[in-house]
């Protein structure tokens, strides 16, 4: 998905303002607030490009996952001495559990329906130490998505801009956004697209996808991006 835009994402989300520090702190918060087993360990699922990795390693033994080889480039180049599975979260098995995995940045939402949604779920939970904590980031839900939203993101660096711009629309369940990218750089002007397409879960899908895998969960309105909220599930009731 991200073959051409990979290298532009960072400072895509620079420009946007975007405090990945603030968000792990608060990720961390969570965790440490929730979790009762001893460990460390933490899996970020849906890395991206390591950023939020590179931040909350202060805190926690790290290691990331995510689908996208060329985002995966940019987070092992970040982040030395962390290790990065590539693989689907939907069934990947890496064989050893964790006391925390994370999903951030609504990568939950790339899932194609409530299907995956609870099969993604259940290999957290077949990933999770006993006492351990998951902390989802959701997509934005179906009431609260506004078809036609006319967005742009531009980036105003000495070496590079970049110009970012698509119009929201829906397809049933699907919001699809297709990034129209304009990129200026040393090596000349270039312009190509990118098709986003991701899930407009519902509050009662998410909650009947956790408890299906077995978890407590509560939604904490305050998250990490506005109007998204955190899903913090547990096996173990508070």
């Amino acid at each position: 998905m991200y073959v051409r835009s990979a290298k532009y994402y960072d400072a895509l989300y620079r420009a946007l303002g975007k405090d990945y520090a603030a968000e792990a702190a608060r990720v961390a918060e969570i965790v440490d607030a929730r979790k009762r087993s001893p460990g460390r360990t933490l899996l970020d699922a849906g890395c991206g490009t390591g950023m939020h990795v590179r931040h909350l390693r202060e805190r926690f033994d790290c290691e990331g996952l995510d689908l996208d080889r060329n985002l995966l480039e940019i987070a092992r180049e970040r982040n030395p001495g962390i290790t990065f599975h590539q693989a689907d979260m939907i069934s990947f098995n890496l064989g050893k559990r964790y006391d925390a995995i994370v999903s951030l940045f609504s990568s939950i939402g790339y899932l194609p329906n409530a299907a995956r949604l609870e099969q993604t779920l259940a290999t957290f939970v077949r990933h999770l130490q006993p006492g351990g904590v998951i902390v989802v980031e959701p997509w934005i839900r179906p009431e609260d998505w506004a078809d036609g939203t006319v967005n742009a993101l531009y980036v105003d660096e000495p070496e590079l801009k970049v110009a970012r711009m698509s119009v929201s629309r829906r397809d049933m369940k699907t919001s699809i956004l297709n990034f129209h990218y304009m990129v200026a750089s040393r090596d000349g002007i270039r312009t190509f697209t990118e098709a986003h397409r991701l899930t407009l879960f519902s509050e009662q899908e998410y909650r009947g996808a956790f408890s299906r895998a077995g978890l407590f969960v509560e939604y904490a309105e305050t998250g990490l991006t506005a109007g998204r909220g955190l899903y913090v599930a547990y096996s173990h009731p508070q």
